[in-house]
């Protein structure tokens, strides 16, 4: 089950926790309705048979599907890619992740513009809505091996903040001011 929380504004090494002193946790009920953030936990097998996987698959019509690994042993221009993933960005469509091995960090901002850390690891699906300013980072472990999945032909394309002129972020900011459901 994912964990989250308010990061600390330390500019120390992003890979480890920043928790504030003490801990201010989130909740995922709270995750949803002040980012839009939903997190749900599969179960991981050889074949992927966990039939709430399957669900929410056909119900969100994902049709396209990849692994990814990262660990400096099969991610090319590692470093490089590592620190891209950690630029602040959105995308124009949902980001979905299942986490097949490994852990690793989302941080996420909520309607202050304050970052929540949100902790993945083996079996946690997660889905950013399309237009949330989000970023990505290994934990100290340095390895997630997940499944991304698709609505249609991937887009690869991180837009970088300022992009508040961006359609998805002006969507996702009128969901964000009606509320999501929790």
């Amino acid at each position: 089950m994912v964990q989250a929380w308010f990061m600390d504004t330390s500019d120390a090494d992003q890979r480890k926790l920043h928790q504030t002193d003490p801990p201010q946790f989130v909740s995922p009920k709270e995750l949803l309705s002040s980012t839009g953030v939903e997190s749900f936990e599969i179960t991981i097998d050889d074949n992927l048979t966990d039939p709430f996987l399957s669900k929410i698959r056909e119900e969100r019509k994902y049709s396209y599907e990849d692994e990814i690994t990262c660990c400096p042993e099969e991610l090319p221009n590692y470093e490089q890619k590592i620190k891209s993933f950690y630029e602040e960005h959105l995308h124009t469509d949902e980001e979905i992740r299942l986490v097949l091995e490994g852990s690793g960090y989302f941080d996420v901002r909520d309607q202050q513009d304050r970052w929540i850390r949100v902790a993945v690891g083996k079996g946690d699906l997660l889905v950013l809505p399309a237009g949330i300013y989000h970023r990505f980072t290994l934990d100290e472990k340095n390895f997630i091996k997940a499944k991304r999945y698709f609505v249609g032909e991937p887009v690869w394309t991180p837009i970088n903040r300022p992009a508040d002129s961006e359609p998805s972020r002006k969507s996702y900011l009128q969901k964000l001011e009606t509320g999501f459901k929790a």
